[in-house]
């Protein structure tokens, strides 16, 4: 058995309040520093500052946002609803690594609201999990639990989440865990409490990387990670318009994944199959019939990259997925719903940030004054600011000094988004019609050492 790990938010008061304060001097401090760098250049400054007002507005509102997200919580008859559901677990397998392999499923087993049942489908693996497999379901028939495991030739993730959700078709939910991710103890009760509310078709937890020691890369990676969850995911969540709902632990009315499986299995873009972004295209579903909200007290810790190639790849295709998905969004959300306005609000910002910094490259590289020392100041400021929610959580697997460590990388991520994140990113929407997977082709490329299990602590 693995030790257990948790997270939970209880640094709130200050740090949330410290975030406020950052976004609005970062945005005074930017407006003045590029009214008095222009003003300095001899040109007007008008056009500029009104240019940059909706990007100040977007950030200010963003803020507000997240700053508004809380946990879903159910009544006691919405608690009784959702403790009568059939929640299934869906685990797709594929040249995963035994330890991490093992230390998800022993999750499962520990959980405060065991899971009805669990199906996990290896997708012919090259490697062999036939150990696994056997202590598994000794594990799984002391615990009381039902489960299948089947092993196809290699079809895909999808195929594989289909398989196993056909073996369980009394299922109210699906869950789906990756098969390198470890749930804390309480992360499917966490997971199920939005789903007392009929509107919510989808929900999505909170992912962290248990490796996040294991060298600078895992680190600056866990940042950016969790950063844009609780930025991002949690500026959408109040609206019901959270974009992805990631695979690591994610819960869905079981008809959304019954109702598309066709479309689903048979997705296509330029005449391509499409075996990636899974995630993201069961939350579009989702979305189409309503909300999608993330539970931040849902914690799952999963395995991030730990060298240069497997972390540019996997970045890589995130964002050939993004783009597609975001193509999908546009076309097929209903016109009023908020997920629509924000997938409009991010090309924007996208644009808007990449033309401000060629914009002020071009500036920079031209004769005359320098770039006011107040201007260039703010994006950190404006980073450093976000990042502060990295140290909201409180974890079991570091101490407030380890995350400290963390944080203070922020610089550095900033600088590693810029010159490699960020035009990678525009390198992945052009070449987008690429849909290959791209990681685990040869084998684990993460490995759980049984010096790498974390002492166990509560939070």
């Amino acid at each position: 058995m693995t030790d257990t790990i948790t997270a939970t938010r209880r640094r709130r008061g200050l740090l949330l309040s410290g975030t406020a304060a950052t976004a609005v001097i970062a945005l005074t401090l930017s407006a003045y520093g590029l009214r008095t760098w222009l003003t300095a250049r001899g040109v007007s400054s008008g056009p500029a500052l009104w240019a940059w007002t909706p990007l100040a507005v977007l950030l200010l509102t963003q803020t507000v946002l997240y700053l508004c997200e809380r946990p879903h919580r159910a009544d006691a008859h919405g608690q009784e609803h959702l403790d009568g559901l059939h929640v299934a677990v869906l685990v797709p397998v594929f040249n995963e690594d035994n330890g991490y392999l093992r230390a998800a499923l022993s999750s499962l087993l520990a959980q405060t609201r065991p899971p009805d049942s669990v199906h996990i489908v290896d997708d012919g693996s090259e490697l062999s999990h036939r150990a696994v497999r056997r202590w598994w379901a000794a594990a799984a028939r002391d615990h009381g639990i039902n489960t299948s495991w089947h092993r196809t030739t290699n079809r895909g993730k999808r195929h594989a989440q289909v398989l196993a959700a056909r073996h369980c078709p009394q299922a109210d939910v699906f869950v789906t865990v990756d098969s390198d991710a470890q749930l804390a103890p309480d992360a499917l009760h966490e997971v199920l409490q939005p789903l007392a509310d009929t509107r919510v078709q989808a929900v999505a937890g909170l992912v962290l990387a248990r490796n996040n020691r294991n060298g600078l890369l895992s680190r600056m990676t866990d940042l950016w990670y969790v950063t844009c969850q609780m930025v991002e995911r949690s500026a959408q969540s109040p609206l019901g318009s959270v974009m992805v709902a990631s695979g690591s632990l994610a819960a869905y009315r079981a008809e959304l994944l019954t109702d598309h499986t066709e479309g689903y299995l048979s997705e296509t873009f330029m005449g391509r199959p499409v075996t990636f972004s899974d995630d993201s295209m069961l939350t579009l579903y989702a979305l189409v019939r309503g909300r999608v909200v993330q539970q931040p007290t849902a914690v799952v810790f999963t395995a991030m990259p730990e060298d240069l190639g497997h972390h540019l790849r996997q970045y890589l295709r995130w964002m050939r997925g993004s783009s597609l998905r975001s193509l999908w969004r546009v076309r097929y959300l209903p016109a009023r719903h908020p997920a629509l306005a924000t997938q409009l609000l991010r090309w924007f910002q996208q644009l808007a940030t990449t033309a401000a910094l060629l914009w002020l490259l071009a500036l920079h590289l031209r004769p005359g004054p320098l770039p006011s020392p107040v201007l260039m100041t703010v994006p950190l400021l404006l980073t450093a600011g976000q990042t502060l929610r990295y140290l909201v959580l409180r974890r079991s697997d570091q101490t407030l000094r380890s995350q400290l460590a963390t944080w203070a990388l922020t610089p550095l991520a900033l600088l590693w988004s810029w010159t490699v994140l960020r035009p990678l990113r525009w390198y992945g929407a052009a070449t987008c019609w690429i849909t290959g997977w791209g990681t685990r082709q040869s084998g684990a490329e993460v490995h759980l050492t049984p010096t790498g299990t974390t002492q166990q602590a509560t939070a």
